[in-house]
């Protein structure tokens, strides 16, 4: 299976970061529901949030206090379940 990595990430205004993925999958993911919130209180002095940096293309992280995990941002900037990136969970029936 092919990861899919952030390839660039712009901060904008409102919380929101600008992606680009590997497979070529750009648009904006608003951020803004998070902000004030628990470790996300580190937003509160906005020049912190536009401090994003991509780690290792898989995260977004926020010094050592914040990262989001590439995967869980591509699905949400796109609108896929989790098994439409991940086949194999397809595999999987869930009982409960």
């Amino acid at each position: 299976m092919l990861l899919i990595e952030i390839v660039s990430a712009q901060p904008l205004d409102g919380y929101v970061v600008r992606l680009e993925f590997s497979d070529g999958v750009t648009g904006d993911v608003d951020l803004s529901h998070l902000a004030g919130r628990g470790v996300f209180k580190l937003w509160d002095q906005y020049e912190n949030f536009k401090k994003v940096s991509i780690v290792d293309g898989r995260r977004l992280a926020w010094s050592d206090a914040i990262d989001l995990d590439a995967d869980s941002l591509y699905l949400r900037l796109t609108g896929k379940a989790p098994e439409d990136i991940f086949p194999f969970l397809k595999e999987y029936t869930s009982y409960a």
